[in-house]
């Protein structure tokens, strides 16, 4: 059963749809660009893979959400994970395992070190812990792009206002303030296992992400893969789903393997 609704997190409305299953939900946290109805099939094939209640939300500025007031600072992503345990509040949802992709994983990544308490898992599409220069490249080629094709329009089919969805990303991403931005001091702080997916021809970031991560988090798992891109859940989805289906069913032998590194 499939549910949608607007949900208020301090005054904004934000939109969400919900694949009802069982056990601790999977609360997926989208890209730069992405909005709930990006996410497309995916979430109603990951909720059938694993059993689990699926959640998707629409971050403000992104879909059908409330618009941003303004333009971005470079702590947004920050703001945002300050607001996962609000919108858990609101959905009524004591701990979920929290999937995130590009902008959302290191959203997530954010949040989990912020309440570990609220994240039973992580699961992460090409996470960012710093900004890269193929990052900053390839974003800053994206403004052309969006306009001189049909890039906006796209887009329009999954935002109220894509020229507002587009330039607050790309902007941010762009701003010289941004160039210094990194997470990894909030990385000791995170106590969830973590399964990191990237592909190898990933335009966005190269693997010096996930090697970071690995090199503090205490229980990780990683998948690389070949012909995929940024998006590894459309380019590769069933070597996907296959991975967090076993990640979510070995998570106890993952936790025992954090107890007793700390032991």
């Amino acid at each position: 059963m499939t549910r949608s609704a607007m949900i208020s997190v301090g005054g904004v409305q934000l939109e969400t749809t919900t694949w009802i299953g069982q056990g601790t939900p999977i609360l997926l946290l989208h890209e730069g660009l992405g909005s709930v109805s990006m996410w497309r099939d995916f979430p109603q094939r990951l909720a059938a893979a694993t059993g689990h209640t699926v959640v998707t939300w629409s971050r403000r500025g992104h879909g059908h959400s409330d618009p941003l007031p303004s333009s971005r600072n470079p702590d947004y992503m920050h703001v945002e994970a300050g607001l996962v345990p609000a919108v858990l509040d609101a959905l009524r949802i004591e701990r979920a395992h929290l999937l995130g992709h590009s902008d959302g994983g290191s959203i997530a990544l954010i949040a989990a070190a912020r309440a570990p308490q609220r994240v039973a898992s992580l699961i992460l599409f090409a996470p960012h812990v710093l900004v890269e220069q193929l990052t900053y490249d390839s974003i800053f080629r994206m403004k052309d792009v969006y306009r001189q094709s049909d890039l906006g329009r796209k887009l329009a089919r999954h935002h109220a206002d894509a020229d507002h969805t587009f330039w607050m990303w790309n902007d941010i991403w762009l701003d010289p303030r941004f160039r210094s931005w990194n997470i990894e001091a909030l990385l000791p702080a995170i106590e969830a296992p973590a399964l990191l997916i990237q592909g190898l021809d990933d335009e966005y970031g190269t693997l010096e992400q996930l090697d970071r991560i690995e090199a503090v988090l205490p229980a990780t798992r990683r998948l690389t893969l070949e012909r995929c891109g940024h998006s590894p859940h459309r380019d590769q989805p069933d070597a996907v789903l296959a991975a967090i289906d076993g990640f979510l069913r070995e998570l106890p032998a993952v936790r025992a393997d954090v107890l007793e590194g700390v032991a």
